[in-house]
């Protein structure tokens, strides 16, 4: 597996593609986005990590600044821009409720989402999917990213696969905020 990642280690899908840059999901950058497990643009430790990776496979502990007033749900998308695919992969897609501030470790995990919590499809399946880079492809940048919707998303959009689910977000982003993972094999 180390060769296919050396040779598509220039392949990448890119960090223009992922939510943070869809005009729909644009807003005030004023949400502050931090994990107790790892710092901004710092390696995430291997607990977070898939189990093909030889991780946990447990979502991190992560902690945001309160929504603004008129916040409906809290959107969280956490994506891997660096896969050598046309776009990035959604691990994780999650409708938080916009009084919460905070999820423990665990919080997303598929059979036991912290309470608040709504867990929807993802690339991958439901719940939380850590990173399980190609090994000897370098080093990847996992992007949670943490929404204010200013209107809640109906069933359809509940139900839609993670593309469908961001390009149906219509009402104003109130808020966001980002945090970013490295993870290497």
């Amino acid at each position: 597996m180390a060769i296919m990642g050396r040779l598509l280690k220039n392949k990448r899908a890119g960090e223009e593609r992922i939510a943070w840059h869809r005009p729909n999901l644009g807003g005030p950058d004023t949400l502050e986005l931090t994990s107790e497990a790892f710092a901004h643009e710092a390696p995430m430790p291997l607990a977070h990590a898939g189990r093909r990776a030889g991780g946990d496979n447990t979502s991190p502990s992560l902690a945001w600044s309160p929504a603004p007033e008129g916040t409906a749900q809290l959107l969280l998308v956490f994506e891997d821009p660096d896969v050598p695919m046309p776009a990035p992969a959604v691990h994780t897609v999650a409708l938080i409720d916009p009084k919460l501030t905070a999820l423990p470790t665990g919080g997303l995990d598929k059979n036991s989402p912290a309470p608040g919590v709504r867990l929807l499809r993802s690339t991958m399946s439901s719940g939380y999917f850590g990173p399980e880079p190609i090994k000897g492809h370098g080093p990847h940048r996992y992007v949670f990213q943490l929404f204010a919707l200013a209107e809640p998303l109906d069933e359809a959009a509940r139900q839609a696969r993670p593309r469908a689910l961001l390009d149906s977000v219509a009402a104003p982003i109130l808020a966001r905020g980002r945090l970013d993972g490295i993870y290497e094999r």
